[in-house]
């Protein structure tokens, strides 16, 4: 084990053994505490990079996952503690993200949603997309042996309420990759050796499959608590129990400009789009 992995590690060690820390932990998390624990570690202990991270950032983050109910372990694609380097601060933290299969569930618990879903959409399919009315049309390629060897265009989220309301929310790629580059720093910053830092450059598809998801559900649906909160928490820092610091997201959510993102999307035109089904396409 390198020294590296030691330290990470027996410094997490150290903060949750703290007597202030298990009467916290025993507190809000009851008789789940020792499990909790426990999964926070063996997660840490597999990641080297989360090893860099401040400890309580990597704790407070775990809890906003508990709290909601969804797993970190990255396999089930519901939440994320993805280290985050704060220059000013000259420290590396953990960062609380939330993936696109934890909204569809926390959509459905709600009970108020029908269905919810989203998907890809290949060069073709998009057959009319009205501004004015809100109207998209889409054709899918029902072959998947064609469909997969099709250009990735966009990606569209639908839902519908078991009242009838529906929804439905389409962006292109060039309007993701400016989403991105907006409101993610280490994306922008991609270039300047933090690379794979940022899951729009690791992992552009689920964030693409999350961002409309996301924008469709905040703007357009009506939003349990559950929900609230983990819009609220998503993409946050928490050093404390309730303080959420949007280190890597800034400003407001955009409205989005088709021209102004494309050729904000060119200074990116490498960003992979990986179909987690057929491998990778640009």
């Amino acid at each position: 084990m390198s020294e590296t992995r030691v330290t990470g590690l027996q410094r997490l060690n150290s903060y949750i053994s703290h007597n202030a820390t298990q009467e916290y932990l025993k507190k809000v998390l009851s008789d789940k505490k020792d499990a909790f624990v426990s999964n926070l570690v063996s997660l840490v202990a597999n990641n080297a990079k989360l090893q860099e991270c401040e400890p309580a950032t990597l704790m407070y983050g775990a809890i906003r996952a508990t709290a909601s109910d969804l797993p970190l372990d990255p396999s089930f694609g519901c939440a994320y503690l993805i280290p985050y380097k704060n220059n000013k601060l000259g420290i590396t933290e953990a960062q609380f993200q939330i993936g696109y299969k934890a909204y569809v569930q926390l959509a459905l618990r709600s009970g108020q949603f029908k269905c919810i879903n989203c998907t890809d959409v290949r060069e073709g399919e998009l057959i009319n997309r009205n501004r004015l009315t809100g109207q998209i049309d889409f054709n899918f390629e029902q072959d998947d042996k064609k469909r997969n060897e099709l250009s990735i265009i966009g990606f569209v989220s639908y839902f519908q309420l078991l009242n009838g309301y529906e929804s439905t929310l389409y962006m292109s790629v060039e309007e993701l990759k400016a989403h991105g580059l907006r409101y993610s720093q280490t994306y922008k910053s991609q270039y300047a050796n933090v690379r794979d830092s940022s899951k729009w450059v690791t992992d552009f598809y689920e964030m693409s499959r999350k961002t409309v998801i996301k924008l469709n559900l905040s703007r357009n649906a009506p939003l349990s608590v559950e929900m609230q909160k983990a819009i609220r928490d998503d993409q946050a820092v928490f050093r404390s129990e309730d303080t959420p610091d949007y280190v890597d997201n800034v400003g407001d959510e955009p409205l989005i400009d088709k021209d102004k993102a494309s050729k904000v999307a060119a200074m990116f035109d490498d960003a992979k789009i990986v179909d987690e089904n057929v491998g990778s396409k640009k």
